[in-house]
């Protein structure tokens, strides 16, 4: 089994320490290691963190950054995102989530939950970018019995494909949302999951739009509805979860719903303010995502962090709501742990999922205390190694192939670039 020894680094609880990482565990912590290691790296001056979980994202659609920006979600989706996803091929999507793992490491993140089309593609380039994923393909069926079918059909081919993934790659149902997909879908969603062992990855009270004409339809808001139809029966993760009532957080207590918290994506599409305090009072299990970087614009989880704090701090006109701390917590441990994973810690017998990051950084210093520089100042350019169970994925900030993944980004914006305009 490969062996990465890692010296005299900064760790966060244990000042200065070495790291043994036997295979995908970090099998030792402690001073003057002397074993022998396939690789040996110099952490002076650096600091050993866990890696980030990005709990909601749509990594094929990284090719899109700056496509379509400053407008309201559904003009944003239905006269541009939609149309413009319409004009890709599979290569696109497979070089679009190459680009995204490529950004998503580069700033310290080794797993990411993905809801996405074109599955068998996001599935080989995830694997050929060494990361961890929760993969599931969008169900979408308008409420149209020849998009039911289709859909359908997918899932059950896809599910059967994510089975022979690689052993870092789980399967999810993406359930789009209640406003795409119909209710006899969503109960064969939940049918499907429960009876798969797999979790339920869906947009649900992103809008106030999308909560007024759910209560026009059905009389309820959209948690309501949901709780209805027995949809909590499935293990679900909800995506914004942005206006919810006290009533609605209880719903998602009781059934152990993940709350995807998306501070930049929400902020940038004015989809509301996630009340972070009053989830965590409520006993909500939070998670933290980016969103994709066609509504972000990017995948950068610190900036993520700083945002749920800033943000949490702000609506609640209450300064000592989310410490770094927690947020920190929130996008590493709590998100591991809601995906089975044990990691998210810097600890003798947890997964190795961690990053080193240069705390002669401008943005790490004067040093008064790490986590709050880590949460409140810093940036992906603080990361020089990151590493995905047990295997380096980025040393000395460069991962391999960069360059073309880079290249491969443009083909599509330079091929569509004049039709889509």
């Amino acid at each position: 089994m490969n062996k990465i020894l890692i010296k005299n680094v900064k760790h966060i609880e244990q000042d200065i320490v070495d790291v043994l990482i036997d295979g995908k565990i970090i099998s030792q912590i402690g001073n003057n290691i002397d074993v022998p290691a396939d690789k040996v790296i110099d952490g002076t001056d650096k600091a050993i963190l866990p890696s980030f979980y990005n709990s909601h994202t749509h990594s094929g659609m990284s090719i899109m950054r700056g496509a379509a920006d400053d407008m309201e979600l559904f003009q944003w989706l239905n006269e541009h995102i939609w149309p413009l996803e319409k004009l890709r091929i599979d290569e696109d999507v497979y070089n679009a989530v190459r680009f995204a793992c490529l950004e998503m490491i580069k700033s310290g993140t080794t797993f990411f939950s993905d809801m996405y089309e074109f599955f068998p593609m996001t599935l080989k380039a995830t694997e050929d970018m060494g990361m961890k994923a929760f993969l599931g393909p969008a169900f979408f069926d308008f409420g149209k019995e020849d998009l039911m079918a289709l859909s359908r059909k997918k899932m059950q081919e896809t599910f059967e494909l994510a089975q022979n993934a690689d052993d870092k790659i789980g399967f999810s149902v993406g359930a789009h949302a209640i406003y795409t997909v119909c209710e006899e879908s969503l109960k064969w969603i939940r049918d499907f999951a429960v009876a798969n062992g797999v979790p339920v990855h869906m947009h649900i009270s992103e809008t106030e739009k999308e909560v007024d004409d759910c209560v026009k339809e059905h009389g309820l808001r959209p948690v309501e509805y949901l709780e209805s139809i027995g949809f909590f029966e499935a293990n679900v993760f909800a995506a914004h979860s942005v206006w919810l009532t006290d009533d609605e957080m209880k719903i998602f207590r009781d059934n152990n719903v993940k709350a995807i918290h998306n501070p930049c994506s929400n902020q940038k599409l004015a989809s509301g303010t996630f009340d972070f305090k009053s989830m965590k009072n409520e006993g909500v299990k939070v998670l933290l995502g980016t969103d994709s970087v066609a509504s972000n614009n990017n995948l950068d989880m610190f900036e993520e962090m700083r945002s749920a704090a800033l943000l949490a701090k702000l609506s609640s006109k209450d300064p000592t709501v989310c410490p770094a701390s927690e947020i920190f917590d929130v996008a590493t441990v709590d998100s591991a742990s809601a995906y089975g994973i044990d990691g998210g810690v810097i600890a003798e017998g947890k997964v190795a999922d961690c990053m080193l990051v240069d705390l002669n950084h401008y943005l790490l210093n004067p040093g008064w205390n790490l986590m709050s520089d880590v949460v409140y100042s810093a940036n992906s350019a603080c990361v020089d190694t990151v590493i995905c169970d047990g295997k380096i994925l980025m040393e000395n900030q460069v991962v391999p192939g960069e360059t073309e993944i880079i290249e491969k980004a443009r083909e599509f914006m330079n091929r569509v670039q004049k039709d889509f305009k």
